[in-house]
């Protein structure tokens, strides 16, 4: 946030409102006592020129009522009147002037204006026809303002005989006005300063706890909820004060609150197995764990932003989000030409209070291995089926016949029965297999391990396949002269040896060698059995571990296999913290490795 200037504070708009309301109220209170005082001075000005009239009129009348010829000191009417303007001339009674009816001057104080000139002013012409007085200002030559004004002089019977026409300047009521205004301003001033200087010193009062709350938001903007605002009162910005520190109280805990739950929610979403994607209602993704990134291959920074269908490659499936329904599940298929990866998907909406969709909530899971034991065990029943229908399919036909007649044939049924027994032999092995290797599952057989000189118990092995091997196949030792110390059953490790031997031997052609060898590799064992056989093609040769895969079901079938053997071998290797692992050409015959770890001499010492 931008530090606020003084010029754009809430200070300065304080004291700008504070000093304009003021210079408001100065002003309409100068106004209205200007306009007044400047109506009551012209009216006392006005009141005084009228008195003056009043006597200057009252004394011409007596000159006028009286005889013309007349005087008190045998004056002549002109000399009186003039006498009796001169008496009452002022500074301020710039022009006086006396007419008779006939618009001649008989008295003046106008040293420019000549006794008997006829007048013909406007005004004095209406007063002497219409016998009234007549009011009026006006602006002198000298640029002086000025008030005329003209009385009509009337005789015993009201006839108008002449008249008064008096000017006085006004310039001294507005010199008097513009020195009260003076004074005025100059108090005006004064006031707007000292009040200018109380707004200010109110203005920091106000606005010092506004400030110290807008440091404080800003701070709490920055997730700082350790500082408190001052309290300086218990006015309105006293309680907003407080209640600003409790909503900073209050703030502290939920943010606390909320920093909690989401280091909660990002520690499980981030141990989550499962990858997790939320979405908001348009199906742009907003939160994208790392197990999710990792299940799609990509860098979950990168998704944000995304469109959920185009990232899970739905959008060839739904045209639109709006179509997952509430808690539905798909199993989407990325595998490639090596590799089978499936993903579960399952879906739920997110809703707000008005119970509308804002949002979606997508759990994916690595499905790949349960489909593929789900597979196997559909597999497994399926060859289970096959392998055991055979020989039933054989012995019901063949004990059919021996109950229409046949076993009373003395060269047939011993046949009949012969083969009978062979398939009944070869379903109770298929058993016996199947028995060991749900025992192996399931964890419930034990192992006699032993120490045990490898080398010499191999050799052994090797003598007692020598003595029933036929004479087309030939075996060659390829074993060194040495002690290794192996910790191994016995009875589980002569059947693994059994089970590759005998396969290596059938599998061989006539005139065929079989090469056993024994290699030290430090830490373990590697032991191969080698055969010239037909081979296994490169496809197929992960598969022959796997439970009733025969890579030739006819020659497997006719030499009597049951398709475990293999299978129970590799659980047997394993089981010795064994690997076992096949490489073959076709027509150029399979090598079967495995390995045995050693046991180390500290192991042997302390035994």
């Amino acid at each position: 946030m931008h530090k606020v200037g003084f010029f754009r504070s809430i200070q300065l708009k304080f004291i700008i409102i504070y000093i304009l309301l003021l210079i408001l109220a100065v002003q309409l209170i100068g106004t209205f006592f200007t306009g007044q005082l400047s109506k009551n001075l012209e009216e006392s000005f006005k009141d005084n020129v009228s008195s003056r009239m009043e006597l200057l009129s009252y004394n011409l009348e007596r000159v006028y009522n009286r005889e013309q010829t007349e005087t008190e000191e045998g004056m002549s009417p002109e000399a009186e009147v003039q006498d009796i303007v001169n008496e009452l001339s002022t500074d301020d009674l710039t022009n006086v002037i006396v007419v008779n009816s006939q618009s001649r001057i008989i008295g003046t104080n106008n040293n420019l204006v000549e006794i008997n000139q006829r007048i013909t002013r406007d005004i004095i012409q209406q007063v002497l026809f219409f016998d009234m007085t007549k009011e009026d200002d006006f602006i002198n030559e000298n640029g002086e303002y000025v008030y005329v004004r003209v009385d009509p002089i009337l005789d015993n019977e009201n006839n108008v005989v002449g008249a008064i026409y008096l000017e006085s300047s006004l310039e001294g009521v507005y010199k008097q006005l513009d020195e009260i205004n003076k004074i005025f301003l100059q108090g005006a001033l004064l006031a707007v300063a000292i009040s200018a200087i109380i707004g200010v010193l109110v203005a920091r009062s106000i606005t010092k706890p506004i400030k110290e709350m807008r440091r404080q938001a800003q701070a709490m903007a920055k997730g700082d909820f350790t500082q408190k605002v001052n309290v300086y009162g218990k006015d309105e910005i006293g309680q907003l004060s407080e209640a600003f520190n409790d909503l900073n109280s209050r703030l502290r805990h939920s943010y606390a609150t909320i920093e909690e739950e989401r280091f909660k929610l990002s520690s499980v979403l981030s141990n989550m197995s499962d990858g997790v994607i939320a979405t908001d209602q348009e199906g742009s993704i907003t939160l994208i764990n790392e197990a999710a990134g990792i299940l799609l291959g990509k860098n979950p920074d990168d998704l944000i932003g995304d469109d959920l269908l185009d990232v899970l490659q739905l959008d060839e499936k739904l045209v639109d989000i709006s179509e997952l329904r509430e808690n539905s599940s798909m199993i989407i298929d990325f595998s490639d030409d090596h590799q089978p990866f499936l993903i579960r998907t399952n879906f739920s909406t997110v809703k707000d209070d008005q119970d509308a969709i804002n949002g979606f909530i997508t759990v994916l899971n690595d499905v790949t291995e349960d489909e593929k034991v789900e597979q196997e065990r559909r597999d497994f029943v399926s060859n289970v089926s096959h392998e055991l229908r055979t020989p039933l399919t054989t012995m019901k036909s063949y004990l059919e016949a021996l109950a229409d007649g046949a076993w009373e044939d003395k060269e047939i049924a011993p046949k009949f029965l012969e083969v009978t027994q062979n398939e009944t032999d070869r379903m109770i092995r298929m058993v016996n297999d199947l028995l060991q290797l749900s025992r192996m599952d399931a964890e419930e057989y034990q192992l006699h391990k032993e120490e045990t000189d490898f080398i010499d118990y191999f050799h052994q092995i090797i003598d007692r396949f020598e003595m029933n091997l036929p004479e087309t196949t030939t075996i060659k030792r390829e074993l060194p002269n040495k002690n290794y110390q192996v910790w191994i059953d016995k009875d589980k490790m002569t059947q693994v040896l059994d089970n590759i031997i005998s396969n290596a031997i059938k599998y061989s052609p006539e005139g065929g060698k079989i090469v056993l060898r024994v290699e030290n590799k430090r830490h373990y064992l590697l032991i191969s059995v080698q055969d010239e056989g037909m081979g296994i093609p490169y496809d197929r040769l992960e598969k022959i571990f796997d439970r009733f895969y025969r890579a030739d079901r006819a020659r497997t079938r006719k030499l009597g296999g049951t398709g475990l053997g293999l299978a129970i071998t590799k659980e047997l290797v394993e089981a010795h913290h064994g690997r076992i692992w096949a490489k073959s050409r076709e027509g150029h015959g399979t090598t079967i490795y495995f390995t045995l770890p050693l046991i180390k001499r500290k192991r042997r010492d302390v035994r």
